[in-house]
């Protein structure tokens, strides 16, 4: 396959983007909307501001300060979205610009609420939560944040000051997907075209050893002109993050980031350092396996991404992807795996390539509509696997939505990758149903590692270790530029890889790649998602029905509980440390099964 110069958004085919009138049919009713939010905030500051006395009124605010966050919800979406496909043309940069003015116009306005909400005794806000279960979630929090919470004009300021101080990600979108250039590069006297997106969809898989190495060097050139400002821009960011957790009194930066999580240090700190120092090992094992079966002279970071058996893939069109996902969420129930096919008539799916798309893939959830899907299509098998794993998300979004109020709807960070890694899951255990002899087995299994726990538990992990790094830095009162980050992330590569990678240049410059630092401390909860899904997964397989309506109960419950909680839902209990051990030794079971594969196939 020759990858095409990226078309612009205009010149895509519509039937294989997403479809925006189920937020709003038309322009019109989206100003409206706009114009309504509006009136509703102004009456609820009428209403409610210095009244917040009392279990009725409270009562009484929360129901309608709810249907303001449904508003905002949709009107955020109808914003952000066009922006997320093509952030190169300024109309939606525009829009998005504009909403997100109104939207901290609208919360600086009710900043109050949750100031007054804090004054009353806990007694008066736990028969709020008791008499009116839906809010339970949101007074919980609430409680929580008494301690941290600042005075009413600062908390004020800060949320009218929220544009300014959420800046540092989309000025570093703009850096990556409308200036940089990555032009094209040449192998053997040919020339390729070569963007972001291409790089990271396309070249990085590819089983052309000088292509895939030529395209990453090319990519390393272009991404270290922009390092400096790049770092600037992260720097900005975590120094605000500081600076917010020192002004609500935290001693450390990472329990400030952790607070509305829900969970400490020791557990983010167990998923970083059991990782690096077990699974390592394992990694290391496989990752040599991979250089032997494909005949390379040695296994540089450029090359981490290879499939073990290169002459053997599996190509899929969208429509194809109908039955995988389907057969695969079947066993989850015909109720759900309806709920999740809707996606394809109703267009949740951005599919397309073009220019000034956003990388990667994720699932957002407007509440009270259905999901929307990002990502870009290639026909190949991986592809499956980040859909399949964005239909988690919104599977959890649908189910927990139809059952908590939007005040207590979406889960702790903490748990939020679970259900999209656990549908990774069933996808490579239909691939293993479906295989008929030694070479499927092994295609299934190694993509269960290169999919699902190579992009969860390693590349995620390892951005958490980085991450944790500049953390500290910052928490000691240093700082750092992009060399010293530069530096850093080639130490955690060379922990983790030790001599079964080559570290070659350009791999340092990762950093720049990934906007997950500019949402705290979200790159962990990857491997914690997937050891509660690998959990979960290898209950249902043993243990049949009752593990999966305990699974269904885990995905439509919310936000009303603690993680620990929560995933006991699941029947994985997060506070010890073995879930981590055993979803481990699942990864070097499977490693040992590949390599003996390979011996049988090979004689």
């Amino acid at each position: 396959m020759v990858q095409e110069k990226l078309k612009n958004r205009a010149d895509v085919s519509t039937e294989l983007t997403w479809d925006l009138t189920a937020l709003y049919k038309t322009k019109s009713d989206f100003e409206k909307a706009i114009k309504e939010i509006k009136i509703a905030t102004d009456k609820f500051c009428s209403d409610y501001e210095n009244q917040l006395v009392g279990a009725m009124i409270i009562k009484s605010a929360l129901k309608d300060y709810e249907k303001i966050m449904q508003s905002a919800s949709l009107i955020n979406h109808y914003a952000f979205l066009p922006e997320s496909v093509d952030i190169t043309n300024p109309t939606n940069t525009e829009l998005s610009r504009s909403v997100n003015n109104l939207l901290a116009e609208i919360e600086a306005k009710l900043s109050f609420f949750d100031s007054e909400l804090m004054t009353n005794d806990s007694e008066i806000l736990n028969q709020v939560a008791e008499a009116e279960r839906a809010f339970a979630p949101y007074i919980r929090h609430l409680k929580e944040k008494k301690n941290v919470q600042l005075d009413p004009t600062v908390e004020k300021a800060l949320a009218q000051l929220g544009p300014v101080l959420n800046a540092s990600e989309s000025i570093y979108e703009q850096a990556r997907l409308a200036d940089m250039d990555f032009g094209t590069f040449a192998v053997e006297g040919k020339e390729y075209p070569l963007s972001f997106v291409s790089y990271e969809d396309y070249y990085m898989y590819h089983a052309d050893t000088a292509i895939r190495r030529g395209a990453f060097d090319k990519f390393s050139t272009v991404l270290a002109n922009y390092q400096n400002v790049v770092a600037e821009t992260y720097y900005t960011q975590v120094q605000k993050e500081k600076t917010l957790a020192t002004m609500r009194g935290f001693d450390s930066v990472f329990d400030y980031l952790l607070f509305d999580q829900e969970v400490d240090r020791d557990l983010y700190n167990r998923q970083i350092d059991t990782i690096m120092n077990d699974l390592a090992p394992v990694m290391q094992k496989y990752i040599g396996h991979v250089k032997e079966e494909n005949g390379l002279d040695k296994m540089t970071y450029a090359d981490l991404k290879i499939d073990l058996d290169s002459d053997y893939s599996l190509k899929v069109t969208v429509e194809e992807s109908k039955e995988l996902v389907a057969d695969a969420l079947s066993i989850l129930g015909q109720d759900y795996v309806d709920l999740i096919l809707k996606a394809y008539p109703e267009r949740w799916v951005d599919f397309v390539q073009n220019k000034g798309k956003s990388t990667g893939g994720f699932c957002t959830n407007p509440y009270g509509k259905h999901p929307y899907v990002l990502m870009s299509w290639t026909n190949q098998l991986s592809d499956v696997y980040t859909l399949i794993h964005e239909f988690g998300h919104a599977g959890q979004a649908i189910l927990s939505a139809e059952s908590n109020s939007i005040l207590g709807e979406e889960p702790s960070l903490y748990l939020i990758e679970a259900p999209s890694t656990f549908n990774e899951l069933l996808l490579t255990d239909l691939l293993k149903r479906k295989s008929t002899d030694a070479r499927r087995e092994r295609f299934a299994l190694t993509n269960m590692l290169t999919n699902t726990y190579f992009h969860n538990f390693i590349t995620h992990l390892l951005e958490a270790a980085y991450q944790r790094e500049v953390y500290q830095l910052v928490d000691d009162g240093k700082s750092f530029d992009a060399a010293k980050l530069c530096a850093i992330k080639k130490s955690v590569l060379n922990q983790f890889w030790g001599d079964a990678v080559e570290i070659n240049p350009g791999a340092e410059l990762t950093w720049m790649r990934q906007s997950h630092y500019y949402m705290g401390l979200y790159s962990y909860t990857y491997s914690a998602g997937l050891t509660i899904a690998t959990q979960a997964f290898l209950r249902i397989q043993k243990e049949g029905q009752s593990a999966v309506n305990e699974w269904l109960e885990f995905l439509a419950s919310g936000d009303q509980y603690k993680p620990g909680k929560s995933a006991l839902i699941a029947g994985v209990d997060i506070t010890t440390t073995k879930p981590l051990n055993d979803t481990i030794s699942y990864l070097e079971e499977s490693v040992d099964r590949i390599i003996a594969l390979s011996k049988e196939i090979s004689h």
